[in-house]
């Protein structure tokens, strides 16, 4: 449901929010209200002269940004209980109990936790309580589903080399695809450029509601896009300019980390260069190596790249990388594998099989499962997890594909991904086991603000205005 649309609020389901009463004047968690003077109305003048307008008196702004500091601040403070929950919290075995809330971060959590006397109340009724899931390769914002390609920003196809465009810059938190996200209990992604280029510009982690992209944002950059393989080499093999062919592109990568290794070794102040900082923050070990690659051979050039230049490597899509898997597996790369329910439409792609993760994950390689959203829509990355269980992947190992594996990925482990004290409150509430088919997201809470909820009885969903 896009944000744009007025949506009705259904509440929780089954339970609602149950609303501790207004606390007294003066009391913490109330704004201080001046008597009430009425619209327009102003100050009594002297005899024979007419009253001041309210309007044309200066008014007390630093009283009024007091009290909404003041509410703001009791409003962080008042505790969220989520209880009688089937709490998965990834990390750690599985209960049935209460996880507290409080300014945006877990509290606690147990199967035997009493409620603080005041605290916001959702009565979950049985249905799996679990961390927000990440997809950590997504262009969501940067290519809009329904829309005519010339508003796609998700490549810079003008020169090879774009490591220091910023995805952050193009994301349009409007885009109807975040609301999409939530309804997957998708609560974090990470947004890429695209693969036009052999370095394609900075990824960016954010969270999966918001109006202002700053508010969102969890980690920027979180990742340098490369890409090998048939995307860059037929973009430039189409203008008759370098790279047209394999060998072309892995030259490019090569010759611009020469060329940030020369840089890095000028003494400071260095001039400054948006794509050289962006290179050096990769050899520097600051941000992963993020490399789009299908093949086999395209794995392995990936690997030797890194080798050569000694950086952090993470492999994006790797439909044949369980080909490499032991290596890979020795290495401790990891490998984020997606997406699984297209077409096998270039040659490329021809080992695509749901079967895949499983196989990665059973020769030890940390797998998280990505969608790549708009090339499969970002509501069914848990479908995709799934199905690559019936195809043989460890359930457990399925959960942590869409959850902490990402998170760590992204470097954002010690704030999301599973469900401890201390970490961030984003909660998604399930009607079911969520590798469950039937299954559906009913609460969505970012921060511990509730931004999503499915009605059972109206099939209606509700989101929270980004406005």
């Amino acid at each position: 449901m896009s944000s744009s649309q007025p949506t009705p609020n259904p509440g929780f389901v089954p339970g609602r929010v149950t609303r501790r009463a207004a606390a007294p004047a003066g009391k913490p968690g109330s704004v201080p209200v001046r008597p009430a003077t009425g619209v327009g109305a102003g100050k009594a003048g002297k005899a024979g002269q007419r009253p001041v307008p309210a309007a044309a008196k200066k008014p007390d702004t630093a009283s009024i940004s007091a009290a909404i500091r003041t509410a703001a601040e009791a409003a962080k403070k008042r505790v969220l209980a989520i209880t009688n929950a089937h709490v998965v919290p990834v990390e750690g075995e599985p209960f049935d109990g209460t996880v507290l809330v409080e300014g945006g971060k877990i509290l606690a959590l147990g199967a035997s936790l009493q409620v603080p006397e005041g605290a916001d109340v959702v009565d979950a009724k049985g249905q799996w309580l679990l961390p927000g899931f990440i997809d950590a390769h997504v262009h969501l914002g940067m290519d809009p589903e329904g829309e005519l390609g010339a508003t796609s920003d998700v490549n810079e196809m003008t020169n090879p080399v774009m490591a220091g465009v910023r995805a952050v810059d193009a994301v349009d938190p409007f885009d109807p695809g975040f609301d999409d996200a939530l309804a997957g209990g998708i609560t974090t992604v990470n947004v890429n450029p695209g693969s036009g280029n052999p370095i394609g510009g900075l990824a960016v982690a954010l969270h999966t509601h918001g109006r202002y992209i700053e508010e969102m944002v969890l980690r920027s950059p979180s990742g340098l896009k490369s890409a090998l393989g048939e995307n860059p080499k037929g973009v430039y093999g189409e203008k008759k300019q370098t790279p047209s062919t394999r060998l072309g592109t892995a030259l490019v990568i090569r010759q611009a980390f020469m060329e940030a290794q020369n840089w890095l070794a000028k003494p400071e102040p260095r001039p400054r260069d948006a794509h050289l900082e962006a290179l050096a923050m990769v050899l520097r070990r600051e941000i992963p190596w993020r490399q789009h690659c299908h093949r086999a051979d395209d794995v392995a050039t990936a690997i030797r790249l890194a080798d050569e230049f000694g950086y952090d490597l993470v492999i994006d899509h790797g439909t044949e990388a369980h080909i490499l898997a032991d290596v890979l597996a020795v290495r401790g790369t990891p490998v984020l594998i997606g997406p699984l329910f297209t077409s096998k439409s270039k040659p490329e792609l021809r080992a695509r099989s749901l079967a895949n993760p499983g196989k990665l994950a059973e020769a030890g390689v940390e797998i998280s499962i990505i969608t790549d959203h708009p090339v499969v829509p970002i509501n069914f990355l848990v479908h995709q997890a799934t199905f690559a269980v019936r195809e043989g992947l460890d359930r457990v190992t399925a959960l942590r594909a869409i959850t902490i594996n990402p998170a760590r990925v992204l470097g954002l482990a010690e704030r999301i991904g599973s469900l401890k004290v201390g970490k961030d409150a984003d909660l998604v509430l399930w009607s079911g086991d969520p590798l469950d088919v039937m299954a559906r997201a009913t609460a969505v809470f970012i921060a511990g603000k509730p931004v999503y909820t499915y009605d059972a009885v109206t099939r209606v969903a509700a989101v929270a205005s980004r406005g």
